[in-house]
């Protein structure tokens, strides 16, 4: 067994506090949204509310859902391999530039 690492530790111990966080932020947003919507439908007033809903119903859930999204993305991006792939090629990309731009540098002297 590998002996206890404490980098390693506080890396995972930061990656579940993500992943609560963004399951605390999904909660919120079922809840909210619940919410509102019975209100815009008029469920707390005691009348139903019938016909086509306006932009004005879907604009709160929406705009909050695209930023929910972007944060899922941010929490979970190990688990999207063309993210982490991408990101990993990008890196060895600059690693690579920032050793050729010295050997240039270095060559010519």
């Amino acid at each position: 067994m590998e002996p206890f690492n404490e980098d390693k530790y506080e890396k995972a111990k930061k990656k579940v506090k993500e992943i609560k966080g963004f399951y605390t932020h999904l909660t919120v947003y079922l809840l909210i949204n619940l919410f509102l919507l019975l209100a815009q439908l008029g469920f707390f007033s005691g009348t139903l509310r019938t016909g086509m809903p306006t932009w004005g119903y879907f604009t709160t859930p929406f705009f909050w859902g695209i930023g929910l999204f972007f944060h899922g993305l941010y929490v979970f991006k190990d688990h999207f391999p063309l993210l982490k792939d991408w990101e990993e090629r990008k890196i060895k990309e600059f690693m690579e530039k920032e050793e050729q731009e010295f050997q240039d540098t270095y060559k010519d002297s």
